[in-house]
């Protein structure tokens, strides 16, 4: 059974930081490609960043970011304990909403509908 957590949220003030982790069981985690989204209030799921395993580069990984997430967080992953993270630093209220991980099968999944196995979310508020 694919099983996905995400943990971390809290309330932080507007440039302030915080990490977000994502537990993952059930599946052949180094192949997934692993999506932190933001549903703000009242919005639909925003992708924010995505890892995904690239056997082209170095590390092995491409890590994509939404215009807003560049510059200000960071997505990893430790595929020997089946965890991805986001580091948020300097958060802005609009920032603000519930954080979801996702798993999908493709390399390049960037909207919602890429992704089949969803987690809870853990809430995030930024205060200004």
């Amino acid at each position: 059974e694919v099983q996905l957590q995400a943990s971390g949220g809290g309330l932080v003030q507007a440039g302030g930081s915080l990490r977000l982790s994502c537990a993952a069981s059930g599946f052949s985690f180094d192949d997934y490609t692993i999506g932190w989204f933001r549903q703000g209030p009242g919005g639909g799921r925003e992708l924010v960043a995505y890892t995904s395993r690239d056997d082209f580069t170095r590390d092995g990984l491409t890590n994509t970011y939404s215009d807003s997430a560049k510059g200000r967080f960071t997505i990893s992953r430790d595929n020997a304990k089946n965890m991805v993270y986001l580091q948020m630093n300097n958060l802005k209220p609009e920032d603000t909403g519930v954080y979801y991980c996702a798993a999908s099968g493709l390399t390049r999944a960037s909207t919602r509908l890429n992704y089949g196995s969803w987690g809870q979310g853990t809430l995030v508020t930024v205060s200004s």
